[in-house]
C-alpha cells in the first residue's frame, strides 16, 4: 500500500517538480573526458593517474573499475581483468561483484566499494560479496579487504566511503537498508549506527532527476535511495550525510567513534546528537574542499551548489550538460571533476530501456581551492 500511494504521489507531483535546466552552456566548464559508457565516479592521484568506476547502466559489459590513460584515452581494467570478471559460480570474495564507488584515500591507496549484489535490486551475496577493497596503486594489486558482511543486510546497498585520518576511522553509507557504518581501519572491524534514522531515509519522497521521480524498472515502484552522500570536514570534527533526495544533516565524528566502541550509543543516544545542516536538493554526488565547503550536484536542475560550513548555499555553476553528476572529486590542480553519468536514463529506471545520450562526459571546473587532506591524497 505504501509503495502504491508513493507512486501516485510521484505521478501527481511530477509537473510541480519539473525544474530541468534548458539555459545556455557555461564556458567555464571544460570537457575532461569523452566516454562511450557512463562513469559515476572519478579519482586522481597526486601524480596525475586517473581512475574511473563504470556503472554499466547503459547495458554495456566490461570492467567496472578502470585506469584511464590520458595520452591514449584507453581504459584498462583495474587492478586487473580477473578482479573485474565476476560471474555466477566465481568467488565473490576475490572478485568485484558490483562496484558503486571508488576513491583515492588519504594514504594514497585506491578504495573500491563493492555492493556485493550482482545487479540493482538483487540480494547481497554473503558473506564476502559486500566489501571495501584497498588497492596499492604503486604495486597495482589488492593489498587489503575490509569485509562488510557482518554489517550489511540482504537488501543493503553499500554506497560510498569517506575517511577521517585523525581518528583512523572510515565511514560508509548504506543506501538500501538505511544506516551508517563506522569502520576501524586498524582492526578492520565495523559497526552499524543510526539505523533507519529519519536523516538517512528518504521518507515519503523518492529521488528525482530532470523533474521526474525515478521508478524502478524491475517492479515499477518509486526509487528510494537512503543514506547516500557523505563528507568529513577538513578538521575531522564533523560528519555530513544525507539521503539522495536531499536534506543534509551533521554529527560530530567523536559521537560516531564512541558509538563504534559502545553499542548502547549506536541508537537513540546517537540520534539525539544529529543536527540539521542544510536544505539540499535531490543529489547525485558531493565533494568537500580544504575550506570545508561542500559541492552538491542537483539532479533536477543540472547545477552545482556550494554549501559552506554554516549551511549557507550559493550557486557554483548551472549547465544543461550536467546530467546526473554523480561522485565528484577535487584534484591537486584545484579542479572540480563532475562526471555526468545520466544514471536516471539507464536501464534500472527506464523500464529496461536505455535513454542515455552518448557520448558521455566528465567535466571539470576551476574552483581555485584544493581538496581536504584528511580524506584523500
Amino acid at each position: 500500500m505504501r509503495s502504491s500511494l508513493l507512486s501516485l504521489l510521484a505521478i501527481g507531483l511530477r509537473a510541480i517538480n519539473a525544474q530541468t535546466y534548458t539555459g545556455p552552456e557555461d564556458s567555464r566548464i571544460e570537457t575532461a573526458l569523452t566516454l562511450d559508457v557512463p562513469t559515476n565516479g572519478v579519482s586522481t592521484t597526486p601524480s596525475g593517474r586517473l581512475f574511473l568506476v563504470l556503472s554499466r547502466v547503459d547495458g554495456s559489459k566490461g570492467p567496472q573499475v578502470v585506469e584511464y590513460n590520458r595520452t591514449t584515452s584507453n581504459m584498462i581494467a583495474y587492478p586487473n581483468e580477473e578482479w573485474n570478471s565476476y560471474a555466477e559460480g566465481k568467488d565473490p570474495g576475490t572478485h568485484l561483484v558490483r562496484v558503486n564507488s571508488q576513491r583515492i584515500g588519504p594514504d594514497g591507496k585506491l578504495y573500491i566499494v563493492d555492493v556485493g549484489s550482482p545487479s540493482f535490486g538483487e540480494p547481497v551475496i554473503f558473506p564476502h560479496g559486500p566489501k571495501l577493497v584497498q588497492v596499492d596503486v604503486e604495486r597495482n594489486e589488492v593489498s587489503r579487504i575490509f569485509w562488510m558482511g557482518n554489517v550489511t543486510r540482504h537488501n543493503s546497498l553499500l554506497d560510498d566511503v569517506r575517511f577521517n585520518l585523525a581518528t583512523g576511522k572510515a565511514y560508509l553509507t548504506d543506501a538500501g537498508n538505511p544506516g551508517l557504518i563506522v569502520l576501524d581501519l586498524a582492526s578492520g572491524m565495523s559497526r552499524r549506527v543510526l539505523e533507519s534514522y529519519p536523516g538517512i531515509t528518504e521518507g515519503a519522497t523518492p529521488v528525482s532527476a530532470e523533474g521526474e521521480y525515478l521508478v524502478q524498472s524491475a517492479n515499477g515502484e518509486s526509487l528510494f535511495i537512503h543514506a547516500d552522500q557523505l563528507e568529513v570536514s577538513p578538521d575531522g570534527k564533523w560528519f555530513y550525510f544525507q539521503p539522495a533526495n536531499g536534506g543534509m544533516s551533521k554529527i560530530e565524528t567523536k559521537w560516531l567513534d564512541q558509538a563504534y566502541y559502545n553499542t548502547s550509543l549506536a541508537g537513540d543516544v546517537l540520534k539525539s546528537r544529529v543536527q540539521v545542516h542544510a536544505l539540499t536538493p535531490s543529489t547525485g554526488g558531493t565533494a568537500i574542499d580544504e575550506e570545508g565547503c561542500m559541492y552538491v550536484s542537483d539532479t533536477d536542475s543540472q547545477r552545482i551548489i556550494k554549501v559552506d560550513p554554516s549551511g549557507r548555499k550559493t550557486l557554483v555553476v548551472q549547465d544543461p550538460r550536467l546530467l546526473w553528476v554523480d561522485a565528484m572529486w577535487i584534484d591537486s590542480e584545484k579542479k572540480l571533476w563532475m562526471p555526468a553519468a545520466q544514471l536516471n536514463r539507464g536501464t534500472p529506471f527506464g523500464n529496461g530501456k536505455v535513454n542515455i545520450t552518448k557520448p558521455l562526459h566528465a567535466f571539470t571546473l576551476d574552483i581555485r581551492v584544493g581538496p581536504t587532506s584528511i580524506d584523500h591524497a
